[in-house]
């Protein structure tokens, strides 16, 4: 049995689905506003507007005898939102002659021509009078009294008679320009707002995916990315993840290879030591010896450095001024003297640990090589900020970035003799890297080093 059609998350279905929102509400908020409108949807009245619809009113009334007229004539005509009042006048009114004089002196039309419609279906002689065809003073309107802003059909029948159609005149009626301008505007109004939206909940994973793969840059370790958007960036995701899933094996896989390797070297260098015991030249017992202590040192540092690397310590909050002070401390204890300055109470998020490891072996550099060692924390918006100085030679500047590697060692400035195997500064930048931070050093122009630690603010 085939599993249901299911329609797929994709981006095109989704820009579809915006596109058919925006037409659907626009649609009905453009039904809701003639509904609703009332006049306001309507034209302004006008003399053609007057004219619609009137034929067969105009049939009916002279089809009916004429001592029925009056009562027929006392309904309003309706049309669209306006009512048409209506009057009748007997052939005797003495309108005859004022329909006469008023055409020839207004020149009004003597058929319906110019009005497109009618003159197929009234047939009829008839004037118009408003606002923009007025009377002159004195013409004898024989229909009662004249208003200014009305306006009048009046239809000569076939009997003589006469019907007039009285419609009040408005202003608030809007034109067809008015009105294409709110639909439009509506219709702007509502696909922006709705483009607006729709877009910003599409954009929302993406930038989580890009935040993600930022994380997943500076921290190897971060956790896998949630799958969630459209299909086609939960594809992308998904494959995201795979790759860092293999890549973090296979660092993990060299990572205890290395030390595996390291550990087993530290049997065959102890056997060379005791062996070198039995050497009876003392200068060359001495230099194997010597030289067999180095490689210890050199295994012993690396395995450290892989052990450290691989470890995973929760993220906890702590004090960090609080770690660093304990950090001056544990050097005086050993009659190093340590200068720390910065706040008292600093909460961060992250491995206090591996933090401290990395602080501490910062110091023992400037220990080691130098003198005046010195700790100074800075809290801001984005950032923390540890930077350790010391008073010494520095560093040569073609050099800065290159102590960084692993086993890389100063031997003209900070001698082999002080000890160290060139791993301390290559760990503290990938623990502050790991925790989305950076670690870079600098020469003073007094003399000296200083290293600056930077830690996302959280």
């Amino acid at each position: 049995m085939k599993p249901p059609c299911r329609l797929r998350d994709t981006i095109a279905w989704r820009f579809g689905a915006i596109i058919t929102a925006a037409i659907v509400v626009t649609g009905v908020l453009t039904g809701l506003f003639y509904m609703f409108g009332g006049r306001w949807t309507q034209p302004p009245m006008d003399l053609r507007s007057l004219l619609a619809g009137v034929t067969a009113v105009v049939d009916i009334i002279e089809a009916a005898p004429p001592e029925i007229r009056p009562r027929l004539v006392a309904t309003p005509v309706a049309h669209g939102n306006e009512y048409y009042r209506m009057e009748w006048y007997g052939a005797d009114s003495g309108a005859a002659r004022w329909f006469d004089a008023a055409r020839q002196t207004q020149h009004l039309p003597k058929r319906v021509e110019i009005f497109q419609g009618l003159n197929t279906e009234l047939h009829r002689p008839y004037v118009m009078i408003g606002p923009e065809k007025p009377l002159r003073a004195g013409s004898g309107f024989p229909f009662g009294p004249q208003k200014p802003d009305a306006y009048y059909l009046i239809v000569k029948l076939r009997d003589g008679s006469w019907l007039v159609f009285l419609g009040g005149g408005h202003k608030w009626g809007l034109s067809s320009g008015e009105r294409i301008a709110i639909l439009l505007a509506v219709f702007l109004v509502v696909a922006g707002s709705i483009s607006a939206v729709a877009t910003r909940q599409i954009s929302r994973p993406i930038r989580k995916f890009a935040v993600a793969v930022h994380a997943a840059g500076v921290n190897p370790n971060a956790p896998p990315i949630p799958e969630s958007g459209p299909h086609e960036l939960r594809e992308v995701i998904a494959a995201f993840n795979g790759m860092q899933a293999k890549i973090s094996a296979f660092v993990a896989y060299r990572t205890a290879m290395l030390a595996a390797i390291s550990h087993d070297l530290r049997t065959p260098l102890t056997r060379i030591r005791l062996r070198g015991e039995y050497i009876a030249d003392p200068v060359q017992r001495e230099r194997l010896i010597a030289d067999a202590l180095e490689m210890q040192e050199m295994v012993d540092g690396a395995l450290a450095f892989f052990r450290g690397d691989s470890e995973e310590e929760p993220v906890r909050s702590f004090d960090l001024s609080g770690l660093l002070q304990s950090i001056v401390d544990g050097f005086a204890d050993q009659g190093v003297e340590v200068a720390y300055s910065g706040p008292d109470h600093v909460v961060y998020t992250g491995r206090a640990l591996a933090i401290k490891r990395a602080v501490t072996n910062l110091v023992e550099n400037a220990v080691k090589y130098a003198s005046a060692p010195a700790i100074t924390l800075e809290r801001e918006a984005t950032a923390v900020t540890i930077t350790v100085r010391d008073r010494g030679q520095g560093i040569p500047e073609a050099a800065l970035e290159s102590v960084f590697e692993p086993f890389f060692r100063l031997d003209k400035s900070r001698h082999k003799a002080r000890g160290g195997v060139g791993l301390g500064l290559t760990a503290a930048r990938s623990i502050l890297r790991g925790h989305g931070g950076d670690l870079v050093l600098r020469n003073l122009a007094e003399g000296g080093l200083e290293a600056c630690a930077t830690l996302p603010g959280r």
